[in-house]
């Protein structure tokens, strides 16, 4: 209760900022302005209110923040925070909304939430600048990289070593820009195998049909616990590219822009974020198995500026 009192309030002085009441504003218990109407509602907000939902995006094998647990329901350190960021929007709007999953790809994403079919993608997507052109997106909630996984045993040890051979990459993904610009780069010859999702890149290289799989270095330590491949699997080379992770939701909505940006400094500055990092990548997971990943410096300092309040 204490999280979501502390997002709520956040989201009240979010939606008082950004001129979404009519008239005065009232006082909560602790004197924090609320407004008193929801009566000038734009965007995302308005939208949300009227219809009572929202469309939350979930993927269904970016293990373990957006996945389909045992009981096939989206569980995962982003659902998580989208479902927190949820409370926010219901506080900013005076009305409960009832949440409509929608399952989306690596390759349609972006097109989902720019057409208004999912209003909060809640995933494992990199916020970088090209994107950003295309959607806005929460503060950044992870930091990983582009690696690769091989099979153990196998004489892959860095990027050199893919000359001529076969790699997988994920449709839509950073991680297939970053292997044909490093392929092009180098003449390596890579032949890329572009598969629909980041489960069928892993079975392909499990079956030996192709030498390699290239996506995010924590998807693939996901991938390999969800699968009981520890031992059988290796994440190998350097880092091939940088990727912050951040929710994804439509551009040009600035109230809705204000809400997510203070609900994420609530839940950092509360140690929100943090504890469910521990339960999604130190704890065990639901199948048994656990990432063991301790969080990264970049990350601790993201989070702790994150959780500064504005001047």
């Amino acid at each position: 209760m204490r999280l979501i009192a502390r997002i709520a309030r956040a989201a009240a002085l979010a939606a008082a900022a950004a001129g979404i009441a009519a008239g005065a504003a009232a006082q909560d218990e602790n004197g924090v302005p609320v407004p008193s109407a929801p009566a000038q509602l734009a965007g995302t907000l308005a939208k949300v209110r009227q219809s009572g939902s929202i469309a939350l995006g979930y993927r269904e094998s970016s293990i373990p923040f957006s996945y389909l647990g045992p009981r096939g329901e989206p569980i995962g350190y982003s659902v998580e925070l989208c479902k927190a960021l949820v409370s926010s929007i219901e506080t900013a709007i005076h009305r409960d909304l009832s949440i409509r999953w929608v399952p989306v790809t690596s390759d349609n994403r972006i097109e989902a939430v720019a057409s208004g079919r999912v209003d909060v993608e809640c995933g494992s997507t990199t916020a970088n600048l090209e994107r950003r052109k295309q959607a806005a997106f929460s503060p950044i909630v992870f930091v990983a990289g582009t690696k690769v996984m091989v099979k153990k045993g196998s004489p892959i040890r860095d990027f050199r070593d893919l000359a001529g051979k076969t790699v997988a990459v994920t449709a839509g993904t950073t991680n297939e820009q970053a292997l044909r610009r490093l392929s092009e780069k180098f003449r390596l010859g890579i032949r890329l195998a572009v598969t629909r999702d980041h489960a069928e890149g892993f079975a392909r290289v499990a079956a030996g049909e192709a030498d390699a799989f290239a996506t995010d270095d924590v998807l693939l330590y996901g991938l390999i616990a969800e699968n009981k491949g520890k031992g059988a699997f290796q994440v190998v080379g350097d880092y091939l590219s940088y990727d912050p992770y951040g929710l994804m939701f439509r551009k040009d909505d600035p109230q809705f822009a204000q809400v997510v940006k203070d609900s994420f400094q609530a839940l950092a500055a509360d140690g929100e974020i943090e504890r469910q990092y521990k339960r999604w990548f130190l704890a065990r997971l639901p199948s048994g198995t656990s990432l063991d990943l301790p969080m990264s410096p970049q990350l601790e300092t993201i989070l702790q500026t994150m959780a500064l309040k504005p001047e």
